[in-house]
Order: C-alpha cells, then structure tokens, then sequence
C-alpha cells in the first residue's frame, strides 16, 4: 500500500492523471478513484471517439481472481462467472511447487494446457488401460480428452501453466478426484474391490486434496509406470514453442491444431509474438469464439460487433480476453517490450478471415462504392500479396 500511494503522489506531482475528457468534452474526475486502474486503462477512462453503443465487458485479469492456496501449489480460474461473455472456454492459472502434485482426477470437459514456466511430468490412462507419461517444458502444450484420468506433477523448480477447459462454466474445482472417490465409498466396498482387508482404508483423505506437496520424481526412465497394454496411439504432448514460426516483419505465429497436434479434437490455438508498434492485423473468426491470454507486454484491442457497436479495451500479462465468433477485432502492441499472447477456439482447427485479404480479392468497384474512395486509395488500400496467414504490420504500418 506505501508502494501504490508513492506512485500516485509522484503521478500526482508530476500533473499525469488520466481524465474522461476527449476534445473538451467530459470533466475531471476528482474521485474517489483508483487512479492506478485508470492508467492501466487508458481506453476505458477515455474511451476513443470511435467506440459505440454497448458491449459486453472482454477483459479480466487473474489478479482479481479468487485464489485456491494448499500445500503443493495454488489455482485461480476466470470462467463465465467472472466475465459472462465466455461460453466455449474457461481459463485456469495454477503453479505447483517442486514435487507438488495435482492430484489423479477426471472431468467432463477436455483440458489443454501451455506451460508457462518449469517443468512437470504428466499422466493419463485411455478407456483401454494404455497410458501416457511424459515431462513438459516451458512452451509446451498438453491436452486429455473428457473423462480420462490424468494428474500433473512439479518437477526441479516447479512449474505455472495455463489450462482451458470446453465450457465456460467449468470449474476445475468441480472435478471427479481419485481422493473424493475413496472419501465417499463405504471401506467394506473398497476392500472388496481390491481384495483387502478394510484396515488398509483407515488413513484415507476426509474428501478432495486437490494440489497437495510431494517429492520431486526421478528420471522419467526410471520413474514411469509400464502398462500390459502399451502407450496411447497419440501423444497428449505437443512443443508448441519448438515449432519453427510463421514469420513477418512485425513478429510471429505457431499454430497448434489437429493438423500438427491430432489428440486435440476440441481446442485450437495459435501464439502471437508481436513486436513494438506492431499489430495483429484486424480480422475475425468464423468457426467459434476467441479466447486470449496475455503472457506478456502490454496491448489495445478494439471489438467491433453487429449495429455499429464498438469497444476498447486494454490488456496486460495475466489478463483473459473474449471474442464472440464474427466480431471483428485487432491486438496492437502499445508497450515498449514484446506483446506475447495466445489465442484460443473451441474448434478442431485454427481459422480467421482477415479484412486486408477480403478487400484484396473484391471488386475494385465494389470496394470503391462501398467505402466512397478514389482509384489512388485503393491500389493502397487494397494490395494483393498479402499470405493466407495472420498478418503483423510494423511502426511504419500499424
């Protein structure tokens, strides 16, 4: 608290506080106000004249979330209940301590996940006793279908990841666990189950552990359980940021859907590097809503919906963005440091209509009635070179 209020008193000195005026018009706003909340929006204070009608709010940030705190790790999640706009996915932040393990659990909904930070080793079992076993670094993704039991494990340093579920209103503090299972079965059905005596059952879990701390596991070599009935036929594994990039003069895509990673059926996804000045170009989705996440670096994006509504927002590392499918968008890098966010769709595939290659492959005079422009601003506007990937445009463009 002594932090922020040295901050506000030298913003105050030196005369920058933002306001909601814009071309004379508005007034002060003498407060009460959180002034540091202003200046990490600049475009909700003041919005730009641009901006129209109403639409739903797009923006929340994992620092306003409720913290699940236990001995192996912590979990915050943003879903439909925090920002009701999302409806396809649910977005989960959860670090695990060295040795700390999410315990073996399943859920109705799929899970995919890009590693963050550390390393963890994974698990799961398929519906034919095969399972999977493997070690994810920094830049990795993981993905287990609905209803297979799977656990997570921190490894040297431990690890923080991002995990999307397929239905906004999933919790994964809702979720089938091994510990909940043998809390709620009689122990005489258990021990008939497993062919032992009932004593073995007296030390159990009083109901669900959730993350709890363990040892740090050894080589994976050494370590992983053998099944009878071999490994699963795809992987559950996918280095994402191994993928040699989709490059342009403003920064860089990979992309991961069933075309490179075949196991994720339900979830498609695409990481943006975006340099200084540089801008996702505006485009939109036609397959599903767009979930984003902001790894790191700063961001304005600009939300335009049916009726000539619009909307500005501004996006900051740990912050969730929503998109509903159609509504046209761009992501523009406003910081001095890199823009790094991934982008998200329930949806077997990576998919998006750009406006530069619309108007491109138009009429001329089509584009010409349309927009009440000349010949000379066209062959500008409208260049056909540009690729069947997301474009980035540098300073000289943005």
């Amino acid at each position: 608290m002594q932090h922020q209020n040295q901050i506000i008193c030298d913003l105050l000195r030196s005369g920058y506080i933002p306001q909601p005026i814009r071309n004379g018009n508005g007034a002060t706003d003498p407060g009460p106000r959180d002034i540091l909340r202003d200046l990490e929006n600049p475009d909700m204070i003041t919005p730009p004249a641009t901006d129209n009608g109403l639409l739903p709010n797009m923006r929340y940030s994992f620092s306003d979330t409720h913290m699940t705190i236990k001995s192996g790790g912590w979990s915050r999640e943003v879903t439909a209940r925090e920002m009701p706009v999302m409806t396809t996915l649910a977005g989960v932040n959860m670090r695990l301590t060295p040795g700390g393990v999410r315990e073996v659990h399943w859920h109705i909904a799929s899970e995919w996940s890009y590693m963050l930070t550390g390393t963890a080793r994974v698990t799961a079992v398929d519906q034919y006793g095969r399972n999977f076993i493997a070690d994810i670094g920094p830049g990795d993704l993981w993905y287990f279908p609905p209803r297979l039991p799977h656990s997570l494990q921190g490894l040297k340093d431990g690890c923080e990841f991002l995990l999307l579920f397929d239905d906004g209103n999933f919790s994964d503090l809702n979720t089938l666990s091994l510990s909940d299972l043998f809390a709620h079965y009689p122990k005489e059905v258990l021990a008939a189950n497993f062919g032992v005596p009932v004593s073995d059952f007296n030390c159990l879990p009083s109901g669900q552990v959730y993350i709890y701390q363990g040892t740090v596991p050894g080589p994976l070599e050494c370590e992983a359980a053998k099944s009878p009935y071999g490994v699963t036929p795809l992987s559950f594994k996918h280095r994402l940021l191994a993928q040699t990039p989709i490059t342009t003069p403003g920064g860089s895509l990979r992309v991961a859907d069933t075309s490179n990673f075949p196991v994720s059926k339900t979830t498609a996804a695409a990481l943006f590097e975006i340099k200084p000045g540089a801008m996702r170009e505006i485009h939109w989705h036609n397959n599903n809503d767009e979930f984003q996440y902001y790894i790191a670096g700063q961001a304005r994006m600009t939300v335009f919906g049916e009726n000539g509504k619009a909307r500005t927002f501004d996006y900051r590392a740990g912050d969730v963005g929503y998109i509903p499918v159609g509504y046209v968008h761009y992501v523009q890098n406003t910081g001095n440091d890199t823009l790094w966010f991934l982008e998200a769709f329930k949806s077997e595939r990576f998919e998006d209509l750009s406006l530069n290659q619309t108007m491109a492959v138009t009429p001329r005079d089509i584009i010409a009635g349309n927009l009440h422009v000349g010949p000379e601003f066209l062959d500008t506007l409208c260049k056909e070179h540009f690729p069947v990937v997301p474009c980035f445009y540098p300073n000289s463009q943005s």
